[in-house]
């Protein structure tokens, strides 16, 4: 049996048992990560797709993700890859059967060659995306460091619910992260999705002393929608510090988006445009970017 570390949940995974997030194994009494090098998609995106709004605009990046999630949000929309009960049973399949799902596997020499083949066509690097990359975070470091030493960057697309010792692993080869600051209440990240928002808060005040972090938030009817939520955000956004001790916080991009019904959560309707619009201009009191998605 063995302790994963990766996040607040210390899964503790019996040999060739699975942890939480469907894609943490124990082999010889030591964690792993199961979906390693396992691609359940790869794409050549708009760098805004991510979405990183004053990173490197105009640009393209060869997005990559695996399966699995260490949240169980239920409005999901990659739940084929992150939770649902299929996506659950991709660490029990054979290499045959991933296939079958579309999996593949690769090696970071092959992610990196295949990046490396589409700079011609505006490509910049590598995006770990669609599923959560940090609960694989051995398959995104490896990788990401072959990307840097080619020249190009890396991009973390998280949901921020990691160990800050999981982080440093990666830190030193991401140069840019757009993570989901989902709401800003315990009820809110404890009773519908399953988290620990002191743990997502750790990670962005760690992430933005090294890197361009962007952050996103989805407003979902009747959870995280109140003025009073988004001003609190905000004020707290507003004030982090880069690693001299410099408030930097106000330039930091937020991204308030709009909720459409999926997935486990089809019990009311999508956002309403116009409080997406009200969010953001809330949100605008402290932080100079703001943007609306989805609307």
């Amino acid at each position: 049996m063995g302790r994963c570390e990766v996040c607040f949940r210390h899964c503790e995974i019996k040999e060739g048992g699975i942890g939480f997030c469907g894609a943490r194994t124990c082999r010889d009494g030591v964690v792993v990560a199961q979906n390693y090098g396992q691609v359940s998609a790869l794409a050549l995106d708009p760098i805004e797709k991510k979405p990183l709004s004053r990173f490197c605009p105009g640009s393209r990046i060869l997005s990559v993700g695996s399966y699995g999630c260490n949240l169980r949000c239920p409005f999901c929309q990659n739940s084929d890859i992150s939770w649902s009960e299929l996506s659950l049973s991709y660490s029990q399949m054979n290499e045959e059967e991933l296939e079958v799902h579309g999996i593949e596997c690769f090696t970071p020499e092959q992610i990196a060659n295949i990046a490396e083949r589409y700079v011609s066509a505006g490509n910049i690097g590598v995006a770990f995306t669609y599923n959560e990359p940090m609960i694989g975070y051995e398959f995104v470091r490896d990788t990401a460091k072959l990307i840097k030493e080619r020249g190009m960057k890396n991009v973390l697309v998280s949901n921020g619910t990691a160990e800050l010792s999981v982080l440093e692993e990666i830190l030193p080869y991401i140069d840019a992260m757009n993570i989901d600051l989902k709401g800003f209440t315990d009820s809110y990240y404890r009773d519908l999705l399953g988290g620990d928002r002191r743990m997502v808060m750790n990670f962005i005040e760690r992430a933005v002393k090294d890197a361009h972090v962007e952050l996103t938030t989805l407003i979902i009817p009747g959870e995280n929608d109140s003025e009073e939520e988004m001003r609190e955000l905000s004020k707290w956004v507003s004030s982090l510090t880069d690693g001299k001790g410099n408030v930097i916080g106000k330039n930091i991009p937020l991204h308030i988006s709009r909720f459409f019904p999926r997935f486990h959560m089809t019990d009311r309707a999508a956002t309403d445009v116009s409080k997406v619009y009200r969010l953001a201009d809330v949100a605008r009191e402290n932080l100079e970017f703001v943007y609306t998605g989805n609307c």
